[in-house]
């Protein structure tokens, strides 16, 4: 059994407004009930972990193997960024259920395709 997801031209780094083109690809023992692509952020680090789900495209209809096609819109934020205590990272990952198979990949979503970086503060 697996579960792929492929970005067009292997890119992994955007611009708010961008459109994320790719495929994801599953082979499983039966045909699942359900199978999305979901656009999600989480934050990471030693202040409150966070996370959001900004977008599910479902397949219809799936079979037990398949290849898909999608395409969509990344938000206008918040920006990925790195910093001493909290990061901020985006991923689109794929789920196909039953069975709770999935597979992401981490993308940036920041001006220019370049995470944001957090300068550490140094108390006066």
């Amino acid at each position: 059994m697996s579960v792929v997801i492929q970005i067009q031209d292997r890119q992994s780094a955007f611009s708010p407004g961008d459109r994320v083109t790719g495929q994801v690809s599953w082979q499983l023992g039966a045909a699942p009930k359900n199978a999305e692509l979901r656009l999600l952020w989480r934050t990471e680090g030693r202040g409150i972990e966070d996370d959001g789900l900004v977008e599910a495209i479902p397949f219809p209809n799936p079979q037990a193997v398949e290849t898909r096609p999608f395409s969509l819109t990344l938000p206008d934020g918040p920006y990925s960024f790195s910093g001493a205590l909290i990061t901020l990272t985006w991923t689109l990952e794929v789920a196909v259920d039953p069975g709770n198979h999935t597979a992401g990949v981490d993308i940036v979503i920041a001006p220019g395709g370049k995470a944001v970086s957090l300068p550490r503060v140094t108390p006066k």
